[in-house]
This record gives C-alpha cells, structure tokens and sequence, in this order.
C-alpha cells in the first residue's frame, strides 16, 4: 500500500510529476459556483462547462449521484467531477453528503487512475458544503486508492 499523504496547499496545482487527477464532490443539481470549484474553474473553464453540459443532458446519460465525469485540462491532467452531495443545503434530511455515492465514485476514480497510471488529487472531498465527516470518507479514500497502490494526496488549503 502506497503512502497516504496530507498536506498543505492547492488541490488545484497538485505537487507529483507525472498524470495526475484532481478529484472532487460535486452535487447533482448541477450547481457549481461554491466551495472547491470556484479555483478550478478560476484555472481551467473545462471542468465547469463539462459538468453543466453533463447536466443538461442527463436525460440522456449516467448524471446522478455516484457518478464520474473525467475531464482533461491539461496533456497529464484531469479533473474528476464526482456526483457525490445530494442537493445544496442541509436541511431536515441532514447534510446533502451521500457517503456511498462517494464511494462509489472513489472506485471510478482508482479505475482511471490505474488506467492512466496517475496518481489523485484532492481536498478533504465531502467535507466541506457536503457537510461530511472526515472520520468517515478518509477510509474509503484509502481503501479505494491507496489499497490499490494509487498514490494520493489532499490538500488542506492555507
């Protein structure tokens, strides 16, 4: 099992040589405009625009949660955009988090990554407006990547 690193810095100019996919939650109501993807966007327009067009036409493809949307900004980079937050805001069905999408879309991730022989990305995925616990997804993180010798580090901005 590769090492699990945790650092200080910007998810969004990953510190590795070599492909590289930067991975984050997104919701399934196509919003996009807070938390993480404000800078991905501020770096690369393709992410956003890939994701709203995903969204647009979800009646005709697998938009929703648990699933994953590959972009690449860059000739070694990517940007997983993983449905993982249900809705925008907690609300009397608790915080829109949804772990097993997140799991789920940690599985397409690691796919990638072995496909393309990168290592991932990421902040704390699901911790911020997802309104999730660490405690709970750094497992999954862990078993998903780091148990298949994905190398892996998030990012704690500051």
């Amino acid at each position: 099992m590769l090492e699990f690193r945790i650092v200080k810095g910007d998810a969004t100019s990953p510190q590795a040589k070599g492909p590289k996919i930067i991975a984050h939650v997104s919701n399934d109501r196509g919003g996009w405009g807070k938390g993480f993807v404000p800078a991905l966007s501020k770096r690369w327009p393709e992410p956003e625009r890939a994701f709203r067009r995903w969204h647009r036409e979800r009646a005709g493809n697998d938009f929703g949660l648990g699933a994953t949307q590959l972009v690449q900004v860059q000739p070694d980079l990517w940007v997983a955009n993983m449905v993982g937050q249900h809705g925008l805001k907690e609300g009397s069905g608790g915080p829109p988090v949804r772990y097993e999408a997140i799991g789920k879309c940690l599985e397409t991730v690691a796919a990638h990554a072995l496909e393309l022989g990168a290592s991932v990305h990421m902040p704390r995925i699901g911790c911020g407006l997802s309104g999730g616990k660490w405690e709970r997804i750094e497992p999954m993180v862990v078993a998903s990547l780091c148990e298949r010798d994905i190398p892996t580090t998030v990012y704690d901005f500051g």
